[in-house]
């Protein structure tokens, strides 16, 4: 199974179950993908309101219901995207929070608090200045539609944006903008809900209990969770609580972990039984099998992830961004106060909460809570945070109607360009800066987290390269992967194009699904043994395959061994012990596949061509360069 991307070939990675790619990046590419998607979207409803907004109005007021018997539900169709595909859309939002904490940027507590404190800041100043702007107007009711970020479209100018701004702001922008939707779902919840009933909310708090307990009691059966959230949603909307929040819990519950590499064994082993004896009994077993090995977060961020993005928040956007857009409603909106609190809630609020926010923060630590970007890149990430759309629109319809929803509507709209336009003058600036300025006010100086569980040590592991290198690339590798054998022509080339690169070789043999991978990786070690290392993991990456003893013993001839010592060197498993320790090491890293590669510490997800592995050694460079104090 390989990537259908351009870079396919460098993309694919042994597993014991099979490759897959990095959900992280998974995440991104679909996210910034469909900024387009919602955008068309947004045009296409305003171009429908103006044509005939009579038809439009119509076709989502049109009442649309469900019976049980005696019982009925029956809501608006507007109300049923709103309400309903919109929770849809904030348990994805929340099945990315739990990936963070488990997984992501978030796994280190002392990194949670920058976020929250950003995101937390980053709406109260723009709920200031939208009460500040409607004061004595009967207009501050809707404060909560100016204080949301929209994390596709955010992402998705990150992407125009290409090259300008760095990687590491991605991260930060969206563990800031999960924290915004969180606090804007509660605000939601507690100041947007219609007057509640006290009985449907106890059922739908009794029902999320037994969602709780089930949850810690390791069931794993979908249907169960999928029914027990339906019904709470039903209690929810009985209850007059918007029932948006209960897509937050479920995904909030949700478990993210990376896949280990007992359970990937244990799915080979299943998967062999079924193919020896195909049988309806061991193709369920090896089909759980599988399931299990991947974390329950995984399987649904994948199976819901694009839904959300290329279909619940663009119906979202048809069924809320149609209004007519005329001179006299454009004049009529920009001297109203709910249309400019929007604009400069988003457009000014949010990059001087963002960036002074991140700086208290930095101050107050004492530098130990820090963005992991430059400031210049983090005064970018604060223009970003200006695009709101999604939740924005959605508190608006609760808060408003009439004029005063077409209003808050134009606001959105208006300050979703703006914050493109701001956010590409700021990188524009950022530009022109000297290199090294320009540098550090993007990548800053900030730790960060090193996912490679054991250092490199000079004295033990395989290196190429000069010893003292600023850049470190070590590969967990299997000598009997082909994918192993893909990258080795790449290493090689990045070898050679950068003279300040250290490149470790550390073996992780994954024997289920490679037969010759133990041999080869003591192979390798007998050879050590003699001086000859990395001419033997060159001979036998070019001949990945199933390596045989007696290949062994040839390449060691014909590398000039002592072949006898050689032999005895395989026959009483010297090396095993060495090897061993790799593997040790590579579970401690989190590592379930080859090749797997890490950059000064820090995992390096997305494919291994040698445009991105060059692009992520110069982003290390720069930032060890960083890291020296100025001659």
């Amino acid at each position: 199974m390989t990537d259908s991307s351009p870079d396919a070939d460098y993309t694919g990675q042994t597993r014991c179950g099979g490759p897959t790619r990095t959900p992280w990046r998974e995440f991104l590419r679909t996210e910034t993908g469909s900024a387009a998607v919602l955008l068309a979207a947004v045009l296409a409803a305003l171009a429908w309101a103006n044509a005939d907004l009579s038809s439009y109005e119509r076709l989502w007021r049109t009442h649309v219901g469900l019976s049980f018997g005696s019982r009925s539900l029956s809501l608006e169709l507007r109300e049923w995207v709103n309400s309903g595909l919109m929770a849809l859309f904030f348990f994805v939002v929340g099945l990315e929070a739990r990936r963070e904490r488990d997984m992501g940027e978030l796994r280190d507590g002392r990194r949670i608090a920058l976020p929250v404190f950003v995101g937390v800041s980053g709406m109260l100043v723009p709920v200031a200045i939208y009460l500040l702007v409607n004061a004595g107007n009967g207009t501050a009711y809707g404060w909560g539609a100016a204080m949301s970020t929209d994390t596709a479209f955010a992402l998705g100018m990150l992407a125009l944006l290409g090259r300008r701004l760095p990687t590491g702001l991605r991260t930060f922008i969206l563990a800031v903008t999960v924290v915004d939707d969180f606090v804007a779902l509660a605000v939601i919840t507690f100041a947007y809900s219609e007057s509640v009933a006290p009985v449907a909310l106890l059922v739908a708090l009794g029902i999320l209990g037994v969602i709780i307990v089930l949850r810690y009691q390791g069931v794993r059966r979908g249907v169960w969770y999928a029914l027990l959230a339906i019904a709470a949603w039903v209690a929810l909307l009985e209850s007059g609580v918007d029932p948006v929040v209960i897509g937050l819990v479920m995904g909030l519950l949700t478990s993210a972990y990376p896949a280990a590499r007992g359970d990937l064994e244990r799915a080979t082993g299943l998967f062999r039984r079924f193919r020896e004896q195909p049988t309806p009994e061991l193709e369920r077993s090896a089909r759980l099998g599988l399931a299990s090995a991947i974390s329950p977060n995984d399987r649904l961020l994948r199976m819901y992830h694009p839904w959300s993005s290329y279909v619940i928040v663009p119906v979202f956007a048809l069924a809320n961004a149609g209004i007519r857009i005329t001179p006299d409603e454009l004049s009529q909106a920009f001297t109203s106060p709910v249309t400019l609190g929007i604009v400069c809630a988003f457009v000014v609020g949010k990059p001087i909460a963002v960036l002074t926010a991140s700086w208290l923060a930095s101050r107050l630590s004492h530098g130990r809570l820090r963005p992991p970007v430059g400031w210049g890149a983090v005064a970018a990430g604060g223009t970003i945070a200006g695009a709101g759309f999604t939740v924005s629109l959605l508190i608006a319809t609760l808060a408003f109607d009439g004029d005063h929803l077409e209003e808050a509507k134009i606001g959105t709209l208006t300050a979703l360009l703006c914050a493109f336009a701001v956010t590409w003058a700021v990188s524009a600036v950022i530009g022109l800066l000297p290199k090294r300025r320009r540098n550090r006010a993007l990548l800053g100086t900030a730790e960060s987290i090193v996912d490679l569980a054991v250092p490199v040590d000079s004295e033990r592991d395989k290196i190429r390269g000069p010893l003292e290198a600023p850049v470190t690339v070590v590969e967990y590798g299997d000598f009997d992967c082909p994918y192993c054998g893909k990258a080795e022509p790449v290493i090689r080339e990045l070898l050679a194009d950068f003279g300040d690169v250290r490149y470790v070789w550390r073996h992780m043999p994954l024997t289920d699904v490679h037969p010759g991978a133990m041999l080869g990786a003591e192979a390798s070690e007998a050879a050590y043994d003699q001086g000859a290392f990395w001419e033997m993991h060159d001979l036998l990456l070019a001949h990945e395959g199933t390596l045989r003893f007696a290949d062994a013993l040839r390449f060691a001839a014909d590398l000039g061994l002592d072949t006898e010592r050689f032999e005895r060197h395989l026959r009483r498993h010297k090396g095993a012990a060495w090897v061993a320790d790799d593997v040790d090491s590579a579970d401690l890293s989190g590592v379930s596949g080859t090749p797997t590669f890490f950059i000064n510490g820090r995992r390096h997800h997305g494919a291994y061509d040698i445009g991105n592995l060059s692009a992520a050694v110069r982003t290390a460079r720069q930032q060890a360069a960083l890291a020296e104090p100025d001659s």
